[in-house]
This record gives structure tokens, sequence and C-alpha cells, in this order.
């Protein structure tokens, strides 16, 4: 087995990371003050991405993307990850779900979001519905030969630049023998289409800038053409192609573990009580020996679901390891480095209470650790009749 990376993949990373480094470090804690991204820097970062060749870099050729394989684009998070949420969110990834889109939609949507013409967003998550998403109530009725849609979704990330939505509803319920199952289809919806609001969401303590929103839909009407996949094919479209989102925490998680284990390191090797380095104290270099070991183990479980993924293996269970070895291993080094710094890591002097702060969510979104275990037991235990 080959663990190290080609020449090509290398220059990824290297371009990648010296893009963050030269084009997101330099605005971060002006966005960390503000809450907001001015919109000529977003415009920037866009502008660059594109002229750099990497803009919609997991989408295949044929579209108009990069085609990077799977862990390439592994690599392209993970760099990315170092950066704020708020500001890399421009280097612009589209949900990899609009390569369902068929017909006239491939020219609407896909294709406009590949160029950086229009934006999308993800909308799944209701106030009753997060984890459990057939409990969702925003839901779709046929009228007339169109659909009628009615409820709300929260938490949708990214919903104040989008141009247009990725909306998951219910249209049925089927009765099973264990109750009553909804049926799920996915919709293209734009952004002003009657009936359609998009609201400012929570102030969240993670990922300031990177903002959340709430969608009201109150007798949108939509027709057939809006159906993104098949009507009550939700979870079709949804199980083939969003397995990427939890990669992307995953790697994006070592990313940000890695640039707060670099102040860490430093910070104990700079920093002297008692006439020497900190570092040199058991204390505190047990804890750095204990936090690149983690990271290690949770790029290589990153870089081998993915690599599976180009392989064309089963990587269910894979991804869910990764993702949450990974989101907790964010959790247990951020703090170390916080435990590390003293009293000055919870100073806004120093970006170590940012990452601390930002960590938290990523073990609640896109599947919480909870889930993830819960898909790691259950690819286990099925071919046992468990």
């Amino acid at each position: 087995m080959h663990f190290g990376l080609t020449d090509e993949q290398q220059m990824i990373v290297d371009t990648v990371r010296s893009f963050v480094e030269r084009e997101i470090y330099p605005h971060e804690d002006a966005v960390e003050r503000s809450g907001e991204v001015p919109k000529e820097i977003a415009d920037e970062i866009k502008r660059k991405t594109i002229e750099l060749g990497f803009y919609a870099c997991n989408f295949p050729q044929e579209v108009g993307g990069a085609g990077l394989s799977h862990v390439e684009f592994a690599l392209v998070e993970r760099e990315l990850g170092r950066g704020s949420m708020a500001l890399n969110h421009f280097f612009g990834r589209p949900q990899n779900i609009l390569m369902a889109c068929q017909g006239d939609q491939v020219e609407r949507y896909l294709r406009p979001a590949v160029r950086g013409e229009r934006m999308d967003a993800l909308a799944m998550t209701e106030p009753d519905a997060g984890s459990d998403v057939r409990g969702m109530k925003c839901s779709a009725v046929r009228d007339g030969g169109d659909w009628v849609l009615n409820g709300s979704k929260h938490f949708i990330s990214g919903a104040d630049h989008a141009d247009f939505f990725i909306v998951f509803v219910a249209t049925g319920v089927d009765d099973t023998p264990r109750g009553p199952k909804k049926r799920i289809t996915t919709f293209l919806v734009d952004r002003g289409t009657p009936g359609f609001e998009v609201r400012d969401g929570y102030q969240s303590v993670s990922h300031r800038g990177y903002k959340n929103c709430i969608l009201d839909f109150d007798n949108c009407r939509l027709p057939d053409a809006q159906v993104l996949g098949e009507v009550d094919g939700g979870f079709a479209v949804m199980n083939e192609w969003l397995y990427a989102t939890r990669i992307t925490v995953a790697t994006m998680s070592v990313g940000r573990a890695r640039r707060c284990f670099d102040y860490a390191l430093n910070y104990a090797a700079e920093r002297k009580q008692f006439g020497q380095p900190i570092g040199k104290f058991q204390g505190v270099s047990f804890q750095i020996a204990d936090m690149i070991t983690e990271i290690d183990a949770a790029d290589m479980l990153t870089l081998s679901a993915a690599w599976r993924l180009d392989q064309g293996l089963p990587a269910n269970r894979e991804i869910a390891s990764a993702k949450v070895y990974a989101t907790e291993m964010l959790a247990r080094v951020t703090d170390a480095t916080l435990q590390i710094y003293g009293g000055m890591g919870l100073m806004s002097d120093f970006p170590i209470e940012r990452f601390w702060r930002d960590a938290r969510v990523e073990r609640i979104w896109d599947g919480t650790s909870e889930i993830q275990r819960h898909i790691i037991s259950r690819e286990l235990l099925r071919p046992l009749g468990a």
C-alpha cells in the first residue's frame, strides 16, 4: 500500500494551502469581529478561485469541473479546513447532489453552479427533524399538476448567499410493519419564488460569519420540472451523493487541527516557566505527542475512506468512522492547545479560543457523533443478522 502523495497531489496541497494563507488568513480577524464577510472580499475570493482552476473542483470535467478524485478533493478540503469557514465558503464547492440534474436542470442549475454563476444551499434540517430525517414536517402535495410546499427548514448554511436551494420535503407516507414511513422528494427552489422566504437564523458561537438561515414555505407552488431525481426518490439521491459532506467535515477537521497544533507546538517551545520551555515538562510534552498521533490517525482514516470511494468499494462505515473520529479528535486537540496556552488561550488576542468554539459544531452537523456510531455498528451487525 502506497501512503505518499503523487507530485500532482502534493502540488494541489501546496497550491490550496498557499491560497488559504494568502487570501483567507488576512481577513479572518475582521470577519470574527463583525460576523460578516464583505461582498467585495467574497467576490474576490471566488474570482481568484476560478482563475486558479479550483472552483467546483469536486465536479467531473464533463460538466466543467476540475475532475479531482475523491482523495484529491479530500486534500483540498483538508487545506481549506485551516481557514475560516465563512471565507473559504467562496472557494466554491457546489453540492455534488446537483449531478442528479436532468434535462433543462443541467443548464439552469448544474452548469451555472459549476461556473460560479449561481450558488446553492442544501436544505434538510427542521426544528423537529435533525437526525431523524424522516420526521420532517415540511411537505409538498399535488395540486392542479403542480406541487405546493408548506413548512420550514432551519440551520441552513450558506443560504444568505444562495441563488437556489436543494430542498428535501415529505411527499407521502407508507404504512410499514414498523409504523408510518414518510416518502421524501428533493426540489430545486429559486430564491424569490412566490411563497418562499429566506430569514436570518440563529447566532452561533461556532464559525462566525458563516451564517445559518431559516427557510419558510407558505403555499409555494412548484412544477414537476423542479423535482431533482425522482418523485419520492429523495433518499436515493441523498444516499448516492451526500456521503461527500461527511468526508468534508472530517478532512476539514484534520486541517484545522493541524493549524491549531502548530500553535501549540510553537508555544510549548517558546513559552518558559521555571527557567525552561514548558514543552520540556511531561505534562505538556505528552499532550503534544498525543495530539499529533491523533491528527495523523484521523488523516489516514479520512484519506482511506476517500480512497475506497475512488476504488468503487463500499465506504459507508469508513466514512462514518472518519467523521466521528476526526471531529472528536479536533475537540481534544483544540482543548489541549487552549490548556497549553493557559489563560491566554481564552483571550481573543490569539485564535485559539476561536478554534475551540468552532470545533464544537463539527460533532453535530452533517450527522451527529451518535448517528455516525449508529451507522458503524449497523454496518457491522447487519451481516450477522443482528
